[in-house]
């Protein structure tokens, strides 16, 4: 179901006319608001992830919604050699990408002396492996081609003040926002731009029940942790996604940016409000959040 119009977008009509853009994780949530964003403003979109079925369900409800060019790729971003079918797939179907949004990710809370390893790797190879595979595959074809392009890599602003109880996805963010940084100076002589952003809390169905599981998106639009308030809205964060990427923010490199309603300047944004929890609250938690991966894998087998 389409979220945006073009009223909810800063822009101008056609200001993405000619751009290229593939968002990793882009079937739902963040990032296929921000790949209806781009859509609505004129740019070919490319959205991925491992449910096929989903990214191309999603492409079509967009193209159906708006016009234009929105496909759905299934690629796992875990598998380095899926990446490098999947980046030849999108260069072959219309020539260079001008942009790319490291989006997908996996998080859910948990005491770290609960995690297993396979429950690290779950996340920090979706995260942290797989970003920068993305990153590499379409940065070594800008660089081949003299090509200049913008990377959007979505973070929490945990790379800041720290995640207890998604340590996975803190120490995975953290590191791609120093590839942000490393790469904005090794690249950017070359046209190509590294930024990030650092949102707060913007309710999405996938994310809300792996870190607030039994509550509902709606939940939380008031905050006292928030100075603002409330929680994020969606084309807010698109509005950035869009500046980052265009042409217009060409002067902007190596920055990562926090949309949190200033959660984070306040001690806000975290989860260290789950101290509290007892083994009872930790056992309904992961009760849920198993719940929710199966409705996943049963997506991803359909």
């Amino acid at each position: 179901m389409a979220e945006l119009s073009i009223d909810d977008l800063m822009y101008r009509p056609g200001l993405m006319q000619g751009q290229r853009i593939l968002i990793t994780g882009g079937g739902t949530g963040l990032g296929k608001v921000m790949a209806e964003a781009c859509l609505i403003l004129g740019a070919e979109v490319y959205i991925c992830g491992r449910r096929g079925g989903v990214v191309e369900a999603a492409a079509k409800d967009l193209t159906d919604a708006h016009g234009g060019k929105c496909v759905g790729l299934a690629c796992d971003i875990r598998v380095p050699a899926a990446i490098e079918e999947m980046i030849a797939t999108v260069w072959a179907d219309g020539g260079p990408l001008t942009g790319l949004v490291n989006n997908a990710a996996g998080n859910f809370i948990s005491r770290t002396e609960d995690l297993s390893a396979r429950g690290f790797d779950a996340i920090s190879n979706i995260v942290f492996r797989g970003s920068f595979f993305v990153s590499q595959a379409c940065g070594k074809r800008w660089l081949a081609d003299g090509k200049h392009a913008s990377v959007v890599s979505i973070l929490t602003t945990w790379v800041w003040i720290g995640g207890p109880f998604t340590v996975p996805s803190a120490m995975s963010k953290a590191g791609l926002n120093v590839m942000t940084q490393s790469l904005a100076v090794e690249w950017g002589n070359r046209g190509i731009r590294f930024n990030a952003i650092a949102p707060g809390p913007f309710p999405t169905e996938g994310a809300w029940a792996r870190l607030n599981p039994g509550a509902g998106t709606e939940s939380e639009k008031k905050d006292p942790t928030i100075p603002l308030g409330r929680n994020g809205e969606m084309r807010e964060l698109a509005n950035l996604a869009v500046y980052l990427l265009d042409p217009g923010s060409a002067y902007v490199n190596g920055q990562t940016i926090a949309i949190d309603g200033g959660s984070h300047l306040q001690g806000g944004g975290g989860f260290a409000r789950l101290s509290g929890w007892g083994d009872a609250e930790w056992e309904a938690a992961r009760s849920s959040i198993q719940s929710a991966n199966e409705k996943d894998r049963a997506q991803r087998t359909v």
